[in-house]
């Protein structure tokens, strides 16, 4: 089994959508690079 991680993104920054709601978002990373080097450095070959 592949886990494939998914990083949402709105206004280039990364966050949480509710329920797919963009107007209930919320920030937690303003820097989508240093997460998705961290899903990479954590063994992460794929991103969605």
């Amino acid at each position: 089994m592949n886990v494939i991680p998914a990083i949402d993104l709105l206004d280039g920054k990364c966050v949480r959508l509710y329920q797919g709601d963009y107007a209930k978002s919320q920030t937690f990373n303003d820097n989508p690079v240093a997460v998705a080097r961290q899903w990479v450095n954590e063994g992460a070959t794929m991103l969605h």
